[in-house]
């Protein structure tokens, strides 16, 4: 990494490629991005698709690749024991000491660090687990599991976070409450990849989402600009008629001076007007030819 990287790039990653021992083809190939601090990084794929292996690359988990991957102007591992003190990361599949509870499972893990750790307590009540802080994790359910090793990332106040799928097996309301939660790290200055197939996901959080495909990126821009790429520029327009919805559709350019539109208008009591936006998994599909499933 250069001297021309703008100060405040967190993760510069340049033509990374990696390929695991007797795999037929690379898990990543040619991976190029960067992440600024104060952003919700989104790596939007479908299983396989390298997302995983390049968090892997980037907590310092898998060495042996190749181009560039720097965070804070540093190759992974050649920071040492500080790098860990600096980012926190959430896996998919967690990994607690089952025979502890929820409680001494945190306040392990903040014995491991060398500064200042958040209050356990206070992380379970975040996340609703405050009344199970005294159970064993064995006996947890997986949204549960999970919710713990979101906020046990959280521990040591890191400024980077590696997020894999962190909503996996959560219900609506759980799901919800950890959305907010890391809306809240970016509006504090903190630095989110987020790695997940879950399109409404990534829609909601994401200040960039990069579609990954074949371990490359195949598109890369915000959720909004994404879905406008693909969007009809048109106007459906739901109205009632003689007691009955009733549906026209406009084009979106000329709609203020659209002589039909302006007549319904006037004749009918609209319900509804929607721009034919597409989904972000919409413009997945169309631009990788995959489905996110």
């Amino acid at each position: 990494m250069g001297a021309q990287v703008r100060a405040d790039v967190v993760v510069d990653v340049a033509g990374l490629t990696f390929r695991y021992p007797r795999a037929a083809h690379p898990a990543v190939r040619g991976m190029t991005f960067t992440v600024s601090r104060g952003e919700i990084f989104g790596f939007l794929g479908p299983s396989g698709a390298g997302k995983s292996t390049t968090q892997k690359i980037l907590t310092g988990q898998l060495a042996g690749y190749g181009g560039s991957a720097a965070v804070w102007g540093r190759e992974p591992g050649a920071w040492g024991p500080e790098y860990y003190q600096r980012i926190g990361v959430s896996f998919e599949l967690p990994n607690h000491y089952l025979k502890l509870t929820a409680l001494e499972n945190l306040r392990f893990f903040a014995s491991l660090y060398a500064g200042e750790t958040e209050d356990p307590m206070k992380l379970l009540e975040r996340v609703d687990l405050a009344e199970h802080a005294h159970t064993r994790v064995g006996k947890f359910s997986k949204g549960m599991a999970m919710r713990l090793v979101f906020v046990r990332a959280l521990l040591h106040r890191p400024e980077l976070l590696f997020l894999d799928e962190p909503t996996s097996g959560m219900d609506p309301v759980n799901a919800r409450r950890v959305k907010d939660m890391i809306r809240e790290l970016r509006d504090e200055g903190r630095t989110v990849l987020l790695t997940t197939h879950d399109m409404a996901t990534a829609d909601e959080l994401c200040d960039r989402v990069a579609f990954v495909v074949d371990g490359g990126i195949a598109a890369l821009d915000s959720p909004v600009e994404h879905k406008i790429s693909r969007s009809r520029r048109s106007v459906r327009v739901t109205y009632r008629a003689d007691g009955e919805l009733r549906t026209a559709e406009f084009g979106l350019d000329a709609l203020a001076g659209d002589e039909g539109f302006r007549a319904l208008a006037a004749r009918h009591h609209l319900e509804a007007l929607h721009s034919q936006e597409a989904s972000l998994e919409d413009v997945f599909i169309d631009v990788t030819g995959r489905s996110l499933r």
